[in-house]
């Protein structure tokens, strides 16, 4: 029951604190739209899209007004494109892209998340075509995002694909050089990838989800860091009930907001992703909760454990405040997003291989960091290794989004402006994985994989 006190904080966390949904996605199974002409199944596409989404950024506008409450994105995911594709598999899977551009700009969402594919294991039909005009797709497209699933737990990492996946990412930056490298900022490597995600670039809608589904993606890094600061001579499980409790009101806000979404669009409700996602904003920061909780810099000793609490307590608030938690859920560090990060990168305080310690207990990985753009597509291929080989052992979703900074060289910055924010090249190992990498074949699974 909703008392004046709790009106009165939500309004003071949006105003003051940075609070805001960061997404309402539909996802939109395209399952029923293969077909052997690739020009009719882009209609298909087209159509299906037009006719599901036609309301949705109207419907996140009127909540906007009748809660007073921001939603900054409205977004669709799609069924990974790769499905599709393997039908017509003497055609441009590139037609795909563009049709899903055509039915962004007439829906007028911020972004599509889907143009995808699915190869723990190995490539099916569609697979490689669709992975290897990635580039070109990222390039004659504005709104449309990638991703590739590379290993899972189960499955192992397939090594085949992660090798590919260095060179689509550096081809990428090249294509998009005269535009910030855009092209890599858009495409996401995971592994054990959720099928529920609302975050761009790796939404997807997986084969096991409803014809069409809302799904939310909440945020709030500032609320945390407000809370925080308010008991600085706490324990550190005195802290972690301070999030808890925080990330529970938040949530609460994620639940009403998909919930009348769902209503209003006549589609059910998903989950509620209850991430922390920073933004470039000053007070919206991850590594700021970080040095809250009493680190004079992130990136110093004693930044994975305080991701750790972090992480944790933001899921256990979570799950108290809604039955539909799903997503990724917890705490992202994308660096060129988050401000805090950005400084401690400058200040060499943050390092990659620090970064990858800390990708072992939060919700993602190796997000939105800017390379030189010398790096060879071997040394991709071996961080995206790296980052899947913590996902497969530690059973969670882990993710690489690199860019590859064509021309520029270690402490030049990378400007891409708005949400994606701007990036300070980070240096990186020059010793050579090129002959790990060459092997091929696939990592096997862990042996806590066999639980039948």
């Amino acid at each position: 029951m909703l008392n004046t006190f709790d009106i009165l904080e939500t309004i003071r966390m949006i105003q003051d604190e940075c609070l805001d949904i960061r997404t309402i996605t539909m996802g939109i199974s395209l399952l029923d739209c293969i077909d052997p002409d690739i020009d009719k199944a882009c209609e298909k596409v087209y159509n299906k899209i037009t006719t599901k989404a036609a309301n949705l950024v109207s419907v996140g506008q009127q909540i906007e007004k009748e809660y007073g409450i921001p939603i900054v994105n409205k977004r669709i995911s799609v069924t990974p494109i790769a499905m599709l594709a393997a039908a017509c598999p003497n055609d441009d899977p590139v037609k795909f892209a563009l049709a899903l551009q055509r039915a962004a700009d007439t829906c007028g969402v911020n972004f599509i998340g889907g143009y995808s594919a699915l190869v723990q294991k190995g490539f099916s039909a569609g697979d490689l075509a669709l992975i290897k005009s990635i580039p070109e797709a990222l390039s004659v497209t504005t709104n449309i995002c990638s991703s590739v699933n590379v290993g899972s737990s189960k499955s192992g990492i397939n090594m085949d694909a992660v090798k590919i996946m260095g060179e689509v990412i550096l081809e990428s930056a090249k294509v998009t050089a005269d535009r910030q490298c855009i092209g890599p900022a858009k495409l996401v490597v995971f592994c054990n990838a959720p099928e529920d995600n609302p975050f761009m670039a790796g939404a997807f809608h997986g084969p096991g989800e409803p014809d069409c589904v809302i799904n939310v993606g909440v945020s709030g890094p500032g609320v945390v860091r407000a809370a925080i600061a308010k008991y600085p001579d706490a324990t550190i499980d005195g802290i972690a009930d301070v999030i808890k409790k925080t990330a529970f009101k938040v949530t609460r806000m994620g639940q009403l907001v998909g919930s009348r979404a769902s209503q209003m669009l006549g589609v059910p409700f998903g989950i509620v992703d209850l991430s922390l996602a920073p933004t470039p904003a000053v007070g919206d920061s991850v590594a700021h909760i970080l040095e809250g909780i009493g680190l004079e810099q992130c990136g110093t000793h004693g930044t994975t454990a305080a991701l750790a609490l972090l992480n944790d307590a933001v899921k256990k608030g979570g799950v108290m405040a809604s039955s539909n938690v799903g997503g990724l859920s917890g705490a992202f560090i994308p660096v060129s997003e988050d401000q805090g990060m950005i400084d401690a990168a400058l200040a060499g305080t943050l390092c990659l291989e620090k970064l990858e310690a800390m990708t072992a207990v939060c919700s993602v990985g190796l997000d939105m960091i800017v390379v030189p753009g010398d790096i060879t597509a071997e040394t991709i291929s071996a961080i995206i290794a790296d980052e899947a080989a913590i996902g497969m052992v530690n059973n969670k979703t882990t993710a690489v989004r690199l860019i590859p900074a064509i021309g520029m060289q270690e402490g030049d910055m990378l400007e891409f402006g708005g949400l994606l924010g701007s990036g300070p090249v980070m240096p990186i190992n020059r010793k050579s994985p090129a002959k790990f990498i060459s092997r091929g074949g696939r990592i096997p699974a862990p042996m806590h994989s066999i639980k039948n």
